[in-house]
Formats: structure tokens, sequence, C-alpha cells
């Protein structure tokens, strides 16, 4: 048994760049916009993410290289402090927050609070990271932790700038279409006068 219903209508790919009288310059300026969209995209893409990728390697190796590990000696026992809040990723760790003193580059003593193991007893030692002026601050970023973010941030850079540049070549072929509909249907009321005439003759 045949079938019944109409053949589909072949797909041709590229039409647009091939020489026919259907085609309209609009249709190859819409072909030509499509093309850059698409090497722009790939091109800013990749090139913001690479951009951004290395500023932020380069950010968490000065802050790698401001800082330095020193030995902390507890003040106080680890059993009767809080816990350490949970981090971003909700997970937490097991280790409380309790005051430590540690000594500065020019030899002073300083106090502060950082993290140690619960139930760590007075005169502990644990590490602590420290800045150029002896001042506390967080551990940076190192090995695979480092590697993560600086390829998230690349990729999210790029992500980023390849969609404004797909916004702003879908604006624009949006503009090419509204444009040529209006010339079709300039041409529709010239040439429909004479079509009417034939179909009514």
């Amino acid at each position: 048994m045949g079938r019944t219903g109409g053949a589909r209508p072949r797909r041709v790919w590229l039409w647009r760049w091939r020489s026919n009288p259907l085609r309209r310059r609009s249709d190859l300026i819409e072909a030509w916009l499509l093309l850059a969209t698409l090497f722009l995209t790939l091109f800013a893409g990749a090139v913001t993410g690479l951009a951004t990728a290395g500023t932020v390697d380069r950010s968490l190796a000065e802050r790698r290289a401001q800082s330095r590990a020193v030995p902390a000696v507890l003040v106080e026992d680890a059993a009767d402090t809080l816990p350490s809040p949970v981090t971003e990723d909700g997970s937490g760790d097991d280790r409380v927050w309790v005051k430590v003193r540690w000594a500065a580059p020019e030899g002073t003593s300083r106090t502060g609070r950082a993290e140690a193991e619960p139930g760590a007893k007075a005169g502990s030692v644990v590490t602590v990271w420290t800045n150029d002026a002896g001042r506390l601050v967080s551990e940076p970023p190192g090995g695979a932790d480092a590697r993560f973010q600086t390829v998230m941030a690349g990729l999210t850079a790029a992500a980023a700038t390849g969609g404004v540049v797909v916004l702003g070549g879908w604006f624009v072929r949006s503009r090419t279409r509204q444009r040529r509909s209006q010339e079709w249907e300039a041409e529709w009321r010239l040439v429909e006068p004479t079509w009417r005439k034939r179909m009514t003759g």
C-alpha cells in the first residue's frame, strides 16, 4: 500500500550561498551574519575566557606569594569554644574556632582566632596563615583548588561573552528579517493588482 500523503520537501543545505532566482540580497546578508556570529562567539569567548583565567591565576599566585604559614599556639582549650561555621558548600568541617598566639615578622606577639581540632588543649600548636603585616588571612587556594577556580572563572567568562555575542547577532538578524518582510509587503502591493486582473480576466 503506497503512501497517501504528499512528498516531504527536500531540505536544501546552504541555499543562501547558492545563486538562484529566489535568493534575495537580504538572504545573503543573513547568511554572512550567521557565519560572523558563530566566529565571533567562538573567538571572543576563547579570548575572554583565557584572559580571565590568566587574571585569576595571577591573582591566586599573588595571594600565595603574600601569605605564609606560621605556627601558632593555642592559648585556651579548644573544647570550650564554638564549632566553626559551615563552609560554602554546606559540608563544614569538624574543627572549632579557638584563640591562638603567633609571632609577627618583626617578632611581636599577636593573638587572634583560628581553627583547631576539637579537644585540643592550650599549648598545642596549629598552623595559621598570615600576610606580610603579620595579620591572619585565609589559606590561599593552591593545587587542585586553584586550578578549579581558574578553569571555572575562564569558562564562566567565555560563556557570558559568547552569550552577549549571540544575543547581539539574534537582534540584528531579527531586524533583518523584519526589513525583509516589509520589502515583501511593498512588492506584493505592486504585484497584487496585476495578479488579480489575470485571475479575474
